[in-house]
Order: C-alpha cells, then sequence, then structure tokens
C-alpha cells in the first residue's frame, strides 16, 4: 500500500469517527448552533441550524442579485462559530471588512477564488468532507440541482461541518426559492426600511439598526415561517422579531402574536 492510499483510508476513517462524535443525540436530535431568538429556534425542529447540514440563504426585493443582507445574515452564522472557515466565491464583489462588522474575524477566513459557480460546488463538496473546519460557505449562481445538493449534504454529514451556500441569480428575475434542495434548511433575506430615527438626532434618518425580512422557506421537518428581525450585531447576534411573525400555511398567510424571549 502506498503513502498517498494510506492518508486516504486514514482521512476517511477520520471522518468516519468524527460523524460519530457529531452524530445525534439521545432522543434522535441533531447538534445545533441556536440563534438565541426562541421565535426563530422554535420553528427549526432541531432548536437551531444543524450542524452536519447545508442550509441556503437566498437575497430578497432590490437585493437579490447583490445578495448583501444574505452575506450578512451567512456571516453572521460563522461569527459564532469556532474555527476556520472557507469561503468560496466566483465573483470578486465580497467585502471583508463588512463580514468583519458582523464578527467575522479575517484572520479565520481562507478565500477560495474559484472561477465560476460549478467550481465553487466541487471546492466546497471537498472542504465539506474534511474535519476541523467550522464552515465551508459557497457562493453560486445560477441552480444547483437536487443531485449536486445531496451530495454536499452527504458531505456535510460525513465531517459534521456547517455547509452554507449563498445562492445569486445569473439573470435579473431569477428565483431559486422553489427550486428542489436536499439542504435543511432555506431562508430568504430581504432589506426592510430601518426604524425611526434615533431620538438623540431626531433629523437624521437611516441611523436606526437595519431591519431584515427573514423567511424560512424551506425546513425539513418544520413549517415556512416569516421574522422581523434586526439585522446582525457586531457578534454576528440578530436582533429580536417584531411582535408580529407569520406562519406561511398552504391554505393562506396566518398571521398570529409571538412572545418575546
Amino acid at each position: 500500500m502506498n503513502e498517498a492510499r494510506r492518508q486516504e483510508l486514514i482521512d476517511d476513517l477520520k471522518a468516519q469517527i468524527r460523524a460519530r462524535e457529531v452524530g445525534a443525540r439521545p432522543g434522535g436530535t441533531l447538534p445545533t448552533l441556536p440563534f438565541g431568538i426562541l421565535e426563530i429556534d422554535s420553528a427549526l425542529p432541531t432548536g437551531g441550524l444543524a450542524l452536519g447540514s447545508v442550509h441556503e440563504a437566498i437575497g430578497g426585493g432590490p437585493d437579490a442579485g447583490f445578495g448583501t443582507t444574505a452575506t450578512l445574515f451567512i456571516a453572521g452564522i460563522l461569527a459564532r462559530t469556532q474555527g476556520p472557515i472557507i469561503w468560496a466565491i466566483s465573483r470578486r464583489d465580497l467585502f471583508a471588512p463588512g463580514l468583519a462588522d458582523v464578527g467575522v474575524h479575517p484572520d479565520r477566513v481562507i478565500y477560495v477564488e474559484a472561477g465560476d459557480s460549478k467550481t465553487v460546488l466541487l471546492v466546497v463538496e471537498e472542504a465539506l468532507r474534511h474535519v476541523g473546519l467550522a464552515a465551508v460557505v459557497g457562493e453560486v449562481g445560477g441552480a444547483i440541482g437536487l443531485t449536486a445538493s445531496r451530495r454536499l449534504q452527504l458531505a456535510a454529514e460525513t465531517s459534521g461541518a456547517l455547509g452554507l451556500l449563498l445562492r445569486r441569480p445569473r439573470r435579473l428575475g431569477d428565483d431559486h426559492a422553489a427550486e428542489p434542495t436536499a439542504a435543511r434548511t432555506r431562508w430568504r433575506v430581504t432589506p426592510m426600511p430601518s426604524g425611526a430615527a434615533l431620538s438623540w438626532s431626531p433629523s437624521t434618518p437611516g441611523l436606526a439598526r437595519a431591519r431584515w425580512r427573514l423567511e424560512l422557506l424551506r425546513c425539513r421537518g418544520g413549517e415556512p415561517k416569516v421574522f422581523e428581525v434586526a439585522a446582525c450585531d457586531a457578534q454576528g447576534r440578530l436582533g429580536p422579531p417584531s411582535e408580529t411573525v407569520y406562519g406561511l400555511a398552504s391554505g393562506g398567510a396566518e398571521v398570529r402574536r409571538a412572545a418575546h424571549a
């Protein structure tokens, strides 16, 4: 047996051991990364974002093509993890200081310029199979396909890593929200008007904390829901949702009052 094959077998064994270590807890629940907001965590069957899984984020509204809010949403998730991050990109428009503003220190991130979305998916799949990464992020333009998303999900399950896909349309008007996927959750993040001007500067608009419409479009074992949240702070934490939470039922929109955590 040559050295390369030996190392491959060792790496595979490590991945299997890691998969068992981060596997289901007693009772069948998965290791999770909670948002820390009761209304959101209670809408997720695992009580937060399941690790060892892939999750998707899509920008909404005028920001859909740029994906700024979706990028910050993903960065906020990363800020609440520990360890190195691989971020694969196909466009050179990622603004690292913006990630730092929500708690992702640049020393944690390894950027991979993949060139196109097909190569991004290959990088993400390979990276997800490695043990020791906090998360793997891939910016993907256009459709992914169910088979490709299944491969990513299986890779994440092997290592226990957190996979995050930033979906960006190739053409104006493309909407990937209804596209089939093996990802555990799919989110759409849309910027909303900020709140009232700050009391100490009432004549200056836009100083209040940004607000987002956060839509849980797909959730394995859960139901779609919509929340209004304050954008990520310097530690990557979302602010509490507004008093009204919208439940998207098949028979129409259901509106209920949600208690604050």
